[in-house]
């Protein structure tokens, strides 16, 4: 089925027409019908042929498209279109082959995307597709995507994901790194974040504010509490646009940072900007110089280290003398 976004209101401005038992259409008012819609939905319009809405009626008719079927009158020449039958609708159909395969290579990509197959319903709706159009076969893979399916938690994210959409608080049982001990307190969940194939949880309670973030797979348990949930005010995609990662403090100011890739870097760093800040230099023999204006975290220091040698801090001096000592720290390691 023909999935263009101009196709589509015009099979739906025809609908409306063939519907309509008060008034009779001929292909000059059918043409207006169409040019309106578009009008009223892109604010412009190219103006559209008549052999255009043939194709489109053809189309309607066909069973790749909706089955419809018309009745032609005539008054002398002039030819009037309208549906047999003035209760049908395009929109009242039920879903053919061609839409229901393309729906159910949407569901399978959901369905690998970061790591979320245990959102049953896409699961459930694409066994019913199966069944109800005998898709039987195995769909070869086409996209690849990063996935750690051992990671501990991931039973918990759809729990999360309707805790957020609902506004449910929850009593959350977490074991933390400091004393590997289960601490259960009530959070309200706002916002689910991956960060380096891992998931987390940002949400609000009274003992940590204003923001508290718990990596899913820490939680041992989730309970949904009878607390009233409150709704923060904080921007959660706005505050993660200066950082990279997941971590932010409460005083964090943004710093202009300068970098500097090797030649066999650069490239790379190129068509792959840390971060949506980047600004680029001149590309020369001794390689890129280019900055970024991010809040620093550990995050960012952890990626600037995964560059090895090839990626160098040129400023401020407080950045480079951290990144300086943790590469001490990490050369210690190796001494006898």
């Amino acid at each position: 089925m023909a999935t263009n976004k101009n196709a589509i209101i015009r099979y739906q401005a025809l609908d409306k027409c063939f519907r309509n038992t008060g008034k009779k259409y001929n292909i000059n008012d059918l043409i207006k019908a169409c040019n309106q819609a578009l009008y009223d939905f892109n604010g412009e319009t190219d103006g559209i042929k008549r052999r255009q809405i043939y194709d489109d009626i053809n189309f309607m008719k066909s069973e790749q498209g909706y089955g419809v079927e018309l009745e032609v009158t005539k008054e002398g020449r002039t030819a009037y279109y309208r549906y047999v039958n003035p209760d049908f609708s395009i929109n009242n159909q039920p879903m053919n082959e061609t839409e229901a395969k393309q729906l159910k290579e949407a569901l399978l990509t959901l369905n690998r995307i970061k790591g979320m197959p245990q959102f049953g319903w896409v699961e459930e709706l694409t066994l019913k597709l199966e069944k109800d159009f005998d898709f039987h076969e195995t769909p070869r893979e086409i996209l690849g995507f990063e996935n750690n399916p051992y990671l501990k938690g991931l039973e918990h994210l759809n729990t999360l994901f309707n805790a957020v959409l609902y506004e449910k608080v929850l009593l959350i049982g977490y074991q933390t790194f400091r004393n590997n001990e289960v601490e259960v307190f009530s959070m309200h969940p706002q916002y689910l974040k991956q960060y380096n194939n891992r998931w987390f949880v940002l949400g609000t309670h009274s003992k940590y504010k204003p923001v508290t973030t718990l990596a899913i797979d820490r939680i041992v348990s989730i309970k949904e509490s009878k607390e009233e949930y409150e709704v923060s005010t904080i921007d959660f995609t706005e505050r993660y646009e200066d950082i990279i990662g997941i971590t932010r403090g409460l005083d964090d100011k943004l710093t202009t940072i300068t970098l500097k890739a090797n030649k066999s870097l650069a490239s790379y760093i190129l068509t792959s900007p840390l971060h949506g800040s980047q600004k680029n230099g001149e590309l020369n023999e001794d390689g890129l110089t280019f900055t970024l204006e991010v809040i620093p975290n550990y995050e960012l220091e952890q990626q600037i280290l995964s560059y090895g040698e090839s990626l160098k801090v040129v400023s401020p001096p407080e950045f480079v003398n951290k990144i300086k000592n943790r590469i001490k720290d990490s050369l210690d390691n190796y001494k006898n």
